[in-house]
């Protein structure tokens, strides 16, 4: 399996470029550039990308589809129906994916997994070789050492984002590779080991009780953890016993 990432400088996004093999079938999973690396990629590699596949609507994550599309015009743009509805006339284009679906590229087959809490119509996309080689692509749900937040625009309810990583994500054999939406690729085994939230979902370790000013409301600090742009990302407990996810810079400690 090849997979080409390109990143983008200020919003640490990745698209990625991924085929079965030099000269075979090939797609993109999101676009928030700079596509031209993948471009100049597809091209020394011999692709012809047919799709591109979105995880959401995010503009981090979309809005340099137009670019692909100058280059190969016939590129089809697939998106969960929410995450369309989200977009208005700028996915009318799109077409649409649903979770459970699948598509063939050559020797890999794509599954769409619905994986909600950070947008609500949120899909990861599992890509098997067929020759016992899997890699999961995360979108905005789970990161190397951090996990999505829950406040962004569309988004769900961290129940939703805490069952699609621990229902659905930590379920894949623990060889699988992890190419999130931000920042560096993981594994399945490397996150249940290390990542801090899932350690504590687990029941390895504590909960914290830290009160703190979250959004400017009073809340409890259950874990401050990494973020994949060197900051953090908070979970909070409210008043009423629900929890979020929100970035660390929205969490006063000490409230």
């Amino acid at each position: 399996m090849i997979v080409e990432r390109s990143t983008n400088p200020q919003f640490v996004s990745n698209t990625f470029l991924v085929a079965d093999g030099q000269g075979g079938p090939a797609f993109l999973v999101d676009a928030g550039g700079p596509v031209e690396p993948l471009i100049e990629a597809a091209e020394r590699l011999g692709l012809e990308p047919t799709h591109v596949l979105l995880t959401h609507h995010h503009y981090d994550h979309v809005c340099e589809v137009e670019k692909l599309r100058e280059r190969w015009p016939g590129l089809e743009v697939l998106i969960s129906s929410r995450e369309r509805e989200l977009l208005g006339d700028a996915g009318s284009s799109y077409g649409t994916i649903e979770a459970g679906q699948e598509l063939d590229f050559g020797a890999l087959t794509v599954r769409a997994l619905a994986t909600p809490g950070h947008t609500g119509g949120m899909l990861s996309l599992l890509v098997d070789d067929g020759a016992g080689e899997q890699a999961v692509f995360t979108g905005d749900t789970l990161f190397k050492d951090s996990v999505g937040g829950v406040k962004a625009p569309g988004h769900s309810t961290y129940a939703d984002l805490r069952d699609s990583i621990m229902g659905t994500l930590m379920e894949l054999p623990v060889q699988t590779v992890i190419h999130p939406g931000h920042a560096d690729d993981t594994t399945v085994g490397r996150e249940w080991d290390q990542n801090a939230f899932i350690r504590v979902w687990r029941g390895l370790d504590p909960e914290g009780s830290e009160p703190c000013e979250a959004l400017g409301e009073p809340a409890t600090l259950i874990l401050l953890g990494a973020d994949y742009d060197g900051g953090t990302k908070a979970w909070i407990r409210w008043p009423d016993g629900s929890d979020d996810i929100v970035p660390g810079s929205k969490v006063q400690r000490g409230g």
